[in-house]
């Protein structure tokens, strides 16, 4: 969740740009008629709806926000029937992904096949 000094300045000053699947909110900053924001780059931030995690920005609103396009994405993502659904980072969750012989897995792992054979030198 945002922080009460956030909410403040999206009030204040931000300007609603869109939204995304998850209903995380894009915002930059609203520049007074007449003025111009200078050499700065004008300020973008999204709040996140549940969990703030970065992971949860699609590839589209993070190219916004990063400042590599230009204008905000106005429809749906285009998608490629290869790509996959964007998802959130499961790291520190029980979602993670836990190779065999983990800890927190059980730790068992496979037998050992025998045709492991350790370098000696010469």
């Amino acid at each position: 969740m945002a922080t009460l000094g956030t909410r403040l300045w999206t009030w204040l000053r931000g300007e609603l740009v869109g939204t995304d699947k998850a209903g995380n909110l894009y915002y930059r900053q609203r520049v007074k008629p007449g003025k111009t924001a200078g050499r700065q780059r004008e300020r973008r931030w999204v709040i996140y709806r549940g969990e703030d995690e970065a992971s949860k920005v699609p590839a589209d609103w993070s190219a916004w926000l990063h400042h590599t396009v230009a204008e905000a994405p106005t429809g749906p993502e285009e998608s490629y029937p290869w790509q996959k659904e964007n998802a959130a980072n499961p790291t520190g969750t029980d979602d993670a992904y836990r190779p065999p012989g983990s800890v927190l897995r059980g730790a068992k792992r496979a037998k050992a096949t025998g045709d492991y054979e350790p370098w000696r030198p010469s």
